[in-house]
């Protein structure tokens, strides 16, 4: 991060400091104060080993007061260390819950996380569960092949004779202008009742499936009309699936023609725009209906593409997109004369999230101009298709062309790349209402194994832009059971509101054939699909047994997590994946691209690194020591790991069989006890199943005890030993207060509270009192100030958490505190392990005065020095604060303590913020390190668009030279204006709301997006600095030291005088992106290493490319187009056909 320049006069106005005249300088440039980021700096401070500046220090002409000399310094932060330590070891008492632990050594034993083998049983526990879906996934697979194949079609099925539930019958009947009401709908259409099931998070029927068809297709088609017919069949398979395995969840069909068909049935989630959701561009069935793509989209710009037909495909490309998946490689290119990519993209980059936005904002900037030439669009996508030194995916592979029409058919092109094998499939597409000859656009695809489509306006788009799948489903078919896998999705946001899942997908084929001896059919039906939930999982990790640091995760081929602490998508959007990389969820390093690399090859393996975590609150980094374990989940994609942090190889667990000492510690956590035993929070763990959740601590201990006077510890209902635990911590942090708190008087050290805290889910605040002040998640293992105590050793300060956009903390009407705390570390035997902390809440207000009478010159408490004017003393921080600043700074660059009372109520804030010159000149001289990296699961609030200049047009807007002259009346763009204008009262601004939008997700209020997140930490320098701030003439003379056995650093410096020379300002606080994180264009270029799928599907020798897309343009008649203008400047806009699956006479079940 670049630190802007600060600007130096050539003198310098105003008073200079005259202890210290530099002889022999002039005014001098500022020096570079940019960081390390931003490239090579000049040191902006001048360094002087202390013999040489203490010269400098005691000059002659010097005025009463001298800036302290550092063996000063060092004994003012050695009564600082003398004091925290002796405050903590009176009461923070981590020598007594030592010896409390051990007075107690009957009621625990001590358990060992051996990583192999518990990494080896969760594989293996999650392989069971997935294995049970996969049984449960064959049979319906299964059932649908034989259930279709005995399905005979029928040509004059009617609407009546079909009965079944619409997942949006309640949505639609409350929509006056919807297709059935207007129509009047002739379907038996079943009501059923729902109950509420905490399992689906939803209202449910067992007995019934429910079906959902996309807004954009016709229910009353004959294709339709079959489909539901033969697929009602499956309701009873997903009964039985149900009865066999009561955990199962969704069960899936969705069907090539869109129709889904899901159990058990509930109420579709109405949006409240227009409904845009169509299982085939869920990435489940992306997944599930084809092998990984190769594409190469490009589009004809020329210049005889007329404004609304650019539109069209601009808008049909970003559709295209949404049919790939992170298994799959794309670049899209314009072509008019020349092809040149329309983004920064050189190659096939993977069809990620991001990557897809940055072709979707790329392609808004095309523009038509010169003239058309097919053979270099199709030269520079057969050029791309054929670069082997990138990452792509080897399977399918495929050219896109979208254009308005044209004659060439670049035999010599597909002569020299493509043929004979044809290893590459082209698919063309004619855009817009025009009078050319399609043929050559047909004969490119049906001698390229491929299909072309028409796209005559924004109805079209999507049912066109998808239906390719069909012709790549074609080799999976053909090759039968050798395609029968099952295969397990991404992470991704389940639309019926289960939450996050992941899904086993299966490809159901179609066995039936036209008549004896013909060719095998080569359609698929759709894709059979189990919803897995995420947390379903989780409950297979051990959770509490690992510590607070320790933890489970795991990844597929792509290296996104599907199991990690740090996965938690603020927004989700159902339409996309959540694609968050291992090296995004954690701190990148080498070790971690290791380990990545060998988990996604499947194999083994055990290593011990030293790596950078960041800290729960994401304002500090730690250097800390991590234990790596990782093994494939066999019949899976995925790969499991386990992290354990050296001291979490031990853990307590509680023997309490004695029931009279389970009595006597449960009374201790009766708030009865608490005026004198200290307020207890308990953390809100699943203890039993029968205990209500609450969000106020207070009211789940009242659930808590209410259920505790109904069951027992050992109650089969409950989990034991978290149960265990949490009473022998409760016995456990109450002797602690009977042995040290209870007769200490905090108020003499200046102490708001005294705490402990406890892996067995115990915080106790001590007095009473101060629980209401107490601001920190009664979950142990979800506290900063816990989780860093345990990754560090000494004492950890915590200051209060200020933001630079909030206003200052009010000491006048608040006390505030400042929290220190330290982990207990416990040695029995030769086991180590630490199973609390414990720690002291400071007033920040008495302590801040305490901090300028250690850091001076006082002989005795109430006696501060004195100098006369002639005595030379030096300053110190409490009578010279006027002139002298004393800060104490922690390892996240926050200010804990300061000698001037100005800036008491900035404590918490990063220093840059109070003292911009003096963060810049210690984080130049290594005290501080810089950390930046991207947060990818962010929410941001919708940007406001612009209102400069005019708007965009959404639609081509005709002039009135165009409306008087009788030829464009009698064109396409006529024709497609008109289409445009209509399809637009249904597809509601389709070309500029994002679709997610026109569903009426959340991404309307606010969606994903990118953070920059800078931490600051600790460097390599330990020891005692005196320095200088030089800038020119003016000067600044500071002192810095790390205080022993905390997280401290002490800094004195002169007050700033060089206002003129103002350094540039460290920025900690988290920004937003606008490019969405790093340079896109930079990152494909060192791609991270991933693996596709085990399976690829795109040959079969038997495939049959005849049905390779027919169609036909006509003129529209001048009576027709009139009619209908006039019908629609009338306000009286006739309701559109539905669309019909172009695919639907191949379609004959």
């Amino acid at each position: 991060m670049a630190v802007p320049a600060r600007t130096c006069g050539a003198s310098w106005p105003g008073p200079v400091r005259t202890a210290r005249p530099w002889p022999g300088r002039g005014p001098q440039p500022c020096p570079d104060p940019r960081g390390p980021a931003s490239g090579p700096a000049r040191p902006l401070l001048l360094l002087l080993p202390p013999l040489l500046l203490l010269p400098l220090l005691t000059a002659p002409g010097a005025s009463a007061y001298s800036f302290p000399q550092q063996h000063t310094m060092q004994h003012w932060a050695r009564r600082l260390e003398q004091e925290i330590d002796g405050v903590m070891r009176i009461f923070g008492g981590v020598q007594q819950l030592r010896e409390i632990y051990k007075d107690n050594r009957n009621l625990f034993e001590v358990q060992e996380n051996e990583p192999q083998k518990l990494v080896e049983k969760v594989a293996g526990d999650i392989e069971s569960l997935l294995d049970r879906k996969v049984q449960a996934l064959k049979r319906l697979a299964d059932a649908a092949e034989n259930f279709q194949k005995a399905h005979r079609w029928q040509d004059n099925i009617k609407e009546e004779d079909i009965t079944y539930y619409d997942a949006k019958a309640d949505a639609e009947l409350d929509d006056p202008e919807s297709e059935d009401m207007e129509r009047g709908s002739k379907t038996s259409a079943l009501r059923l009742d729902f109950i509420e099931d905490p399992n689906f998070k939803n209202k449910v029927n067992y007995s019934y499936t429910a079906v959902q068809i996309p807004t954009d297709i016709y229910k009353g088609s004959t294709v339709i009309l079959n489909e539901l017919n033969w697929t009602e069949a499956l309701e009873n398979v997903f009964i039985e699936n149900r009865r066999q395995d009561p955990t199962l969840l969704w069960q899936v069909f969705g069907s090539a023609t869109g129709v889904t068909r899901y159990y058990p049935a509930t109420p579709w989630r109405a949006p409240k725009k227009i409904d845009l959701y169509d299982v085939r561009r869920r990435p489940w069935y992306i997944q599930g209906a084809s092998s990984p793509k190769d594409m190469v989209i490009i589009v004809d710009v020329s210049g005889s593409v007329s404004g609304l037909t650019l539109k069209l495909m601009k808008t049909s490309v970003c559709e295209m997109l949404d049919t790939l998946s992170d298994d799959d490689y794309v670049n899209v290119a314009s072509f008019n004369e020349k092809a040149q990519p329309v983004s920064c993209f050189t190659h096939l980059v993977q069809a990620n999230v991001r990557n897809k936005k940055v072709f979707k904002e790329a392609v808004q900037g095309m523009v038509a101009k010169g003239t058309t030439g097919y053979k270099a669009g199709f030269e520079y996508a057969f050029d791309q298709l054929q670069n082997s030194n990138i990452t792509r995916a080897n399977c399918n592979k495929m050219i896109m062309m979208f254009t308005d029409g044209g004659e060439d058919r670049v035999q010599d092109v597909f002569e020299k790349y493509n043929w004979p094998n044809r290893t590459v499939r082209v698919f063309t597409f004619s855009v817009g209402q025009h009078n050319y000859d399609v043929t050559p656009l047909q004969w490119m695809a049906c001698t390229n194994k491929g299909y072309y489509f028409e796209i005559p306006s924004i109805g079209a788009i999507r049912i066109n832009t998808q239906e390719y799948l069909d012709v790549l489903g074609r080799p999976m078919v053909l090759a039968g059971k050798d395609a029968k896998q099952v295969q397990w999705t991404n992470v991704y946001e389940d639309a019926l509101g289960l939450g996050l899942v992941v899904t086993g997908t299966l490809p159901v084929f179609n066995l039936t054939q036209d008549g004896p001896g013909e060719k095998k059919n080569q359609l698929i039906l759709g894709v059979m699909g189990i919803d897995v939930a995420l947390n379903d999982i989780k409950r297979l990790t051990p959770n509490y047994t690992l510590g607070a640091n320790g933890y489970v995760f795991a990844i597929d081929l792509n290296g996104y997590v599907l199991l990690h602490p740090n996965l938690k998508p603020q927004t989700t959007n159902f339409r996309e994946p959540v694609t968050l990389d291992f090296l995004d969820a954690e701190l990148e390093d080498e070790n971690k691209e290791e380990i990545r690399r060998s988990m996604i090859d499947g194999d083994k393996g055990h290593k011990q690194i030293r790596t950078l975590v960041k800290s729960l609150d994401e304002r500090y980094i730690d250097e800390v020591t991590r234990n790596y374990t990782w093994v494939p989940i066999r019949s899976t994609n995925y790969s499991l790991g386990l992290v354990l942090p050296p001291y979490s190889t031990y853990y307590l667990q509680a023997n309490l069989s004695d029931q009279i000492l389970q009595v006597k510690y449960f009374e201790f956590l009766l708030p009865s006890s608490f005026e004198s035993e200290g307020h207890v929070f308990i953390a809100p763990r699943e203890y039993c199943k029968d205990l209500n959740a609450s969000d106020n601590n207070t009211e789940f201990l009242k659930n808590f005890i209410e259920l505790m006077e109904k069951v027992t510890p050992d109650s089969k209902q409950c989990n034991n030993f978290l149960l265990h635990n949490l009473i022998l911590d409760t016995g456990i942090t109450q002797q602690l207060v009977e042995r040290v708190w209870r007769d200490q008087d905090l108020n003499t050290y200046s102490l708001l509270a005294v705490f402990a805290a406890t892996d067995g889910g115990i915080t106790r605040v001590f007095p009473n009192k101060a629980a209401e002040d107490w601001t920190e998640n009664p979950e142990p293992f979800n506290a900063s100030f816990y989780r860093r105590s345990l990754d560090n050793h000494g004492y950890i300060f915590k200051p209060p958490h200020q933001d630079s956009l909030l206003r200052p903390l009010e000491l006048e009407n608040d006390t505030v505190g400042v929290l220190v705390s330290t982990a207990v570390e416990l040695s029995l035997g030769r086991r180590t392990l630490r199973p609390a902390v414990v720690g002291v809440k400071l007033d920040l207000e008495a302590w801040a005065e305490k901090f300028k009478v250690l850091a001076s010159n006082r002989t005795r408490q109430d006696q501060p020095q004195k100098c006369g004017p002639s005595s030379h003393c030096e300053m110190d921080c409490e009578v010279n604060n006027e002139d002298l600043l004393c800060v104490l700074i922690d390892d996240g660059g926050f200010l804990v303590l300061s000698n001037q009372n100005h800036q008491w109520d900035q404590v918490g804030r990063f220093f840059s913020e109070v003292d911009a010159n003096l963060m810049l000149a210690l984080y130049n001289n290594s005290f501080y390190t810089r950390k930046e990296s991207y947060d990818y699961q962010a929410a941001c609030a919708p940007q406001p668009p612009g209102n400069l200049g005019a708007a965009p047009r959404g639609v081509f807007v005709p002039t009135i030279a165009d409306f008087l002259n009788l030829a464009w009346w009698t064109s396409a763009a006529a024709w497609s204006l008109f289409q445009q204008l209509l399809y637009g009262l249904i597809y509601h601004s389709w070309f500029q709301a994002d679709p997610a939008e026109a569903e009426g997700s959340p991404e309307t209020r606010e969606s994903s997006c990118v953070m920059k997140q800078t931490q600051y930490y600790f460097g390599s320098v330990n020891a005692s600095y005196n320095a200088i701030i030089d800038c020119g003439n003016c000067s600044r003379l500071f002192h810095a030291q790390r205080l022993t056995n905390t997280n401290l650093l002490f800094v004195v410096a002169e007050k700033p005088l060089c206002s003129q020379c103002e350094a540039g300002r460290l920025l900690q606080k988290e920004t937003h992106c606008p490019a969405d994180g790093p340079e896109q264009c930079e990152l494909v270029q060192r791609p991270r290493y991933r693996r596709g799928p085990h399976i690829c599907f795109d040959y079969n020798a038997t495939e049959d490319t005849s049905d390779c897309g027919r169609g036909a343009s006509f003129p529209p008649s001048l009576g027709v187009l009139v009619s209908l203008q006039l019908l629609l400047l009338l306000g009286l806009p006739p309701r559109p056909q539905p669309q019909v699956h172009s695919f639907a006479a191949s379609r004959r079940l």
